[in-house]
């Protein structure tokens, strides 16, 4: 399980996370959901390790990660795709799939075929540049390229931003058959409320870099979620 405890986070002298908690459990989505600059990325990339915190801690299978590096987050099961796919554009898919191999040891360094299962136009793409796919063909490139790592925790930041309906259905059905295998958690950043009402076991709602509301998926009142999210 992923429990982040009581974090906050600064650049520079503004706060941008005040005391925020959070919880993942294997086998279920949990969806934080927010609007722009509420602080939803910031909390991604502090789970993550790209962003050190200020106080509070994070824990993950039972063991604290608070200050360990990226990499090493990432040996210990955490994959992450980042908001705007951060694919490489000049490397083919089949390269940028490989790039999945760094936290993984030598005997591991293989793409699994399970990848092309999920995501079957990649495998008729792997000599193609990933700058001449589509946006909807990246950002399933940029989910592939995380499960690569056979992650235990996956953490996607709007995955179904600027994404055509077509592909968010595919990414969805994804992202519920990894759940449903139980070995993995999920945690799902989202503005489309119906894509996470969807998808998510529990939800946590973040407003001003704090958790205003969370529970179960069952447990939540859409007005008052929707409320966090008109401008």
């Amino acid at each position: 399980m992923l429990k982040v405890d009581d974090i906050n986070l600064f650049y520079g002298a503004s706060q941008a996370l005040r005391g925020v908690s959070l919880t993942a459990r294997k086998g279920k989505v949990t969806c934080v959901l927010g609007r722009n600059g509420v602080g939803k990325t910031s909390l991604m990339r502090a789970i993550m390790g790209l962003q050190s915190v200020e106080s509070g801690s994070i824990g993950w299978e039972d063991r604290e990660i608070t200050r360990l590096p990226a990499y090493e987050r990432a040996r210990r099961g955490i994959g992450f795709v980042p908001q705007g796919r951060e694919i490489f554009a000049r490397l083919s898919v089949k390269e940028n799939l490989e790039t999945g191999f760094a936290p993984l040891p030598r005997s591991q360094s293989r793409i699994p075929p399970e990848i092309f299962t999920l995501f079957p136009v990649l495998k008729d793409m792997l000599g193609r540049r990933g700058g001449d796919l589509s946006g909807g063909q990246q950002q399933q490139l940029a989910i592939a390229r995380a499960l690569v790592t056979r992650p235990r925790l996956l953490i996607l930041d709007e995955p179904t931003e600027g994404i055509q309906p077509s592909i968010i259905k595919d990414i969805g059905r994804v992202i519920r058959m990894l759940a449903s295998g139980g070995t993995m958690a999920i945690v799902l950043v989202e503005q489309y409320f119906e894509f996470a009402r969807e998808l998510a076991d529990d939800f946590a709602v973040m407003e001003r870099g704090e958790v205003v509301m969370a529970g179960s998926a069952a447990e939540l009142v859409e007005a008052d979620v929707r409320r966090y999210l008109t401008v």
